[in-house]
């Protein structure tokens, strides 16, 4: 059967399919319902994904929802916000997608996972190479999955304004599990209008990274109200 793209709209702005290297690509955002740390992940790949999923599709999983589904939250309560995190996080680098470690909430994050020392240092050497227009030696250099800290920031759901989210654990292992369960090749994937990164796929995947960042590049699944956390990729 033919599938016809039809059945599923893009996210505003997005389109269903690209052409990548010469073969094209369809990209399903795949709806859901807001997704919490009670939620389960075979409960939301069987309700959702199954339905629609073809044999040799690829399930990309966001970074995000994983991370709930994982319980790797941080709640602004119980949060101390500190001395550094409100200073240092003046002179981080705003963007339009939660503002990074611009946020104060997310320093404070930053400092208690890799120690103020080390947020001290790069931030410091952040600063110098921002003169000479290098950027992202922040991230690269605290480590600490700091780069994947998402929340406290509630402009698409006002729930995230109360929670921290962390970055995801066992990312290959997880969607191994699940190719093996439901027989599609998994990815999870954490991709913005910045860039992105392919923080697990299950083996067949492997050495396919480069590619599939390529068609996830103008993130596809949204990045707010859309709540299209899951994509099916299809070559066609």
């Amino acid at each position: 059967m033919t599938f016809n793209p039809s059945l599923l709209n893009p996210n505003p702005g997005k389109k269903l399919i690209v052409e990548i290297e010469g073969e094209k690509w369809l990209r399903l955002p795949i709806k859901t319902h807001f997704i919490t740390v009670n939620d389960k992940i075979d409960e939301i790949i069987k309700k959702y994904v199954l339905p629609l999923a073809k044999e040799k599709d690829i399930i990309v999983l966001g970074q995000k929802i994983v991370s709930i589904l994982q319980g790797r939250l941080i709640y602004k309560k119980d949060l101390k916000l500190g001395f550094w995190a409100r200073f240092l996080s003046q002179f981080a680098k705003k963007t339009p997608y939660g503002f990074s470690v611009g946020n104060p909430l997310k320093m404070q994050v930053a400092i208690n996972s890799a120690g103020l020392p080390r947020i001290l240092l790069v931030s410091f050497l952040a600063g110098i190479l921002k003169i000479f227009r290098v950027y992202g030696i922040f991230y690269r250099l605290a480590g600490n999955q700091i780069n994947q800290l998402d929340g406290f920031y509630g402009e698409a759901f006002p729930e995230y304004a109360e929670i921290g989210i962390l970055g995801p654990v066992g990312g290959v292992h997880l969607c191994q599990r699940q190719k093996e369960k439901y027989g599609f090749s998994f990815a999870m994937a954490d991709v913005n209008d910045l860039g992105g990164n392919i923080l697990g796929r299950s083996r067949d995947l492997k050495g396919k990274e480069n590619l599939l960042l390529k068609i996830l590049k103008d993130n596809p699944a949204g990045q707010g109200a859309e709540k299209t956390p899951i994509l099916i990729l299809r070559k066609l």
